[in-house]
């Protein structure tokens, strides 16, 4: 199976760029000096997914474009694609579980998508569904060459704006985001470390680098972490991108999750759903390689009851956090 590229990720830059924002890399004080944020949440739909569908849709044929296309998504790739489509003029249709977060749901319609709910296990074979009744062309949240590369710039301004960065961690659902940054950060800094970051309820990444080979959890298992973005598991293709490049996947238990969202608002002032939080926890639980790290904030679309709850929780850890790095300080380690 073919690999992506860095040469596919340079390529993918400035058709991102057309609709997507270069976000910075935010210092962490409280963290030492040692932790910077990526905050995706600062994109036009909040997450990171607006760079893979900006670059799938920019290569779009002429005659796909008239036809629209049809995704299935839990909720931000669905807005992600809905923007980029009304950005070129494309009919879009996503399909997305029926327990999306209404946040999301309420958004994927505002940027003129025709929004479909189906039970979360029909929600891939409805989209393939309505490709076919319709003519429409799937672009899958993340089982798309073109999506990855999309995705691969996030890596990429990792490293042109902290260019000896020793870890960088990374949320693990469908895997395209860590197939993109992993391949932009191991090509050009080899020694660095790329982690992957999951929930322990939807652990199916590490359990599949663990053992070699794809392994899927069911969808009722999955769907019981409050990180709705990441309850799918990779494809294929990006588990070939993972086990050649990713260094590891390591876990994160709820109560981990939603105290790290707590911790972003309070002491870095940023806006971080549970799947953007995953890897700030791994790193404040101490589960992480430690040196100059950058943690990835994937998403900001936080259901509005879950972020006054987690704000209002107890006090994170914002002061020596630092100490715990390279450590196991709990529970839930995955395959690093």
């Amino acid at each position: 199976m073919e690999l992506i590229s860095t040469a596919d990720i340079d390529a993918a830059a400035p058709r991102v760029a057309e609709l997507a924002v270069r976000t910075p890399l935010l210092p962490c004080p409280w963290a030492r000096g040692r932790l910077w944020l990526k905050p995706e949440n600062l994109q036009p739909v909040g997450a990171f997914k607006v760079r893979g569908a900006a670059n799938a849709l920019a290569l779009l044929p002429e005659e796909a474009r008239r036809a629209g296309v049809v995704t299935h998504s839990s909720g931000n790739h669905g807005q992600a694609l809905a923007y980029a489509a009304r950005a070129h003029g494309v009919r879009c249709v996503v399909v997305c579980p029926d327990n999306a977060p209404a946040v999301k749901v309420a958004a994927m319609r505002s940027f003129g998508a025709e929004v479909v709910p189906v039970p979360p296990a029909e929600r891939a074979r409805r989209a393939a569904a309505i490709a076919a009744e319709r003519g429409m062309t799937p672009v899958p949240p993340f089982d798309h060459r073109d999506v990855i590369a999309g995705q691969g710039t996030v890596g990429a301004e990792i490293l042109a704006d902290l260019p000896d960065v020793d870890t960088v961690l990374v949320p693990v659902g469908g895997g395209g985001l860590a197939a993109g940054v992993a391949t932009a950060v191991k090509a050009r800094r080899p020694g660095a470390a790329v982690v992957g970051v999951e929930p322990e309820l939807a652990a199916d990444a590490a359990e599949s680098l663990a053992k070699g080979r794809l392994v899927a959890w069911p969808t009722e298992q999955t769907q019981k972490t409050v990180a709705d973005g990441v309850r799918v598991g990779p494809s294929a293709l990006t588990f070939a991108h993972l086990r050649e490049r990713l260094d590891g996947i390591v876990t994160v238990g709820e109560e981990e999750i939603v105290a790290a969202m707590g911790v972003l608002a309070r002491a870095a002032r940023v806006v971080a759903e549970p799947s953007g939080a995953i890897t700030t926890a791994a790193y404040l639980a101490g589960r992480t390689p430690g040196g100059r790290t950058v943690a990835v904030v994937s998403g900001g679309n936080a259901a509005p009851d879950l972020l006054a709850r987690a704000v209002a929780g107890e006090e994170g850890r914002t002061e020596g956090v630092g100490e715990a790095e390279g450590t196991d300080t709990g529970s839930g380690n995955g395959s690093l």
